[in-house]
């Protein structure tokens, strides 16, 4: 039964992160925009004053209510409705790498001195390791490499021509 269950796991979370990787290129700069408005700086140092246990619910709270969106956008998509499920998932998303990404990075020190966070932490680590260890995982990561480079190209050859026609 194990034998049988390896593939399929690794399959399912080689998907998972894939998906996940992809999206997180997507709304990265929309995050990195967002993070540097002068607006949320003070959120910003308040969310940097927590001690490690409320900022560990701070955290936990996003991602509870935004994890269980990607498998209701899959059944959504599923059963035909996929601009539902298109949207639900690009809002869980976005809102997830903005908000519990940046939750972590802000308090990544504080979190990890929970000896839970941290354990679970290293256990999400070796597992991701794990997957990275695969050639088809470096194969995949080589030609997304290739396709963000030639999509970033495109847009820096469009951007040429458009300041040459302004100037």
């Amino acid at each position: 039964m194990k034998r049988i269950l390896r593939p399929v796991i690794f399959i399912a979370a080689a998907l998972y992160f894939a998906v996940d990787e992809l999206f997180s290129w997507i709304v990265r700069p929309i995050a990195n925009w967002l993070s540097r408005l002068s607006i949320l700086q003070g959120v910003r140092r308040w969310i940097t004053g927590l001690e490690p246990y409320p900022a560990l619910l701070l955290f936990v709270v996003p991602l509870l209510i935004l994890e269980p969106a990607k498998p209701l956008a899959t059944y959504f998509i599923a059963t035909g409705h996929v601009t539902y499920g298109v949207l639900v998932f690009a809002v869980a998303e976005l809102l997830k790498v903005v908000m519990v990404e940046r939750l972590f990075d802000l308090n990544r020190d504080k979190l990890l001195s929970i000896p839970a966070f941290a354990w679970c932490y290293a256990r999400f680590r070796m597992v991701f390791a794990w997957l990275q260890s695969f050639e088809i995982w470096r194969a995949t990561r080589r030609r997304f490499a290739r396709v963000k480079q030639a999509i970033a190209s495109a847009f820096a050859s469009l951007k040429r021509k458009r300041m040459r026609y302004q100037g």
